[in-house]
């Protein structure tokens, strides 16, 4: 069981385990190539329209990822959290 008191890359890796496999190809395709509508990220991440969508939900939940919207077009970025979250899989040779 994960504590408060727990350190923040601990934490890191305990939310890594328990996120799908798609959920790490939108964020390193975040982490790549910046923000970028749902449509371009469903694209370049490799990742069907239907669960993108819930993947999306479940990075915000968590404030790895920001959704904001243009016009008629929802736009998706890291956070700096997102940031610091891929940057720890890099370092740790963790990437998807």
């Amino acid at each position: 069981m994960l504590t408060l008191a727990a350190p923040l890359a601990e934490y890191f890796l305990y939310v890594d385990n328990r996120l799908p496999e798609e959920a790490w190809r939108v964020l390193r395709t975040l982490s790549d190539g910046g923000r970028m509508n749902k449509e371009e990220l469903s694209l370049m991440a490799r990742v069907k329209r239907a669960v993108l969508d819930h993947v999306v939900m479940q990075l915000y939940a968590l404030g790895l990822v920001d959704v904001t919207a243009e016009g008629k077009s929802k736009i998706c970025s890291l956070t700096k959290l997102g940031e610091e979250f891929c940057s720890l899989h890099r370092e740790n040779g963790l990437e998807g």
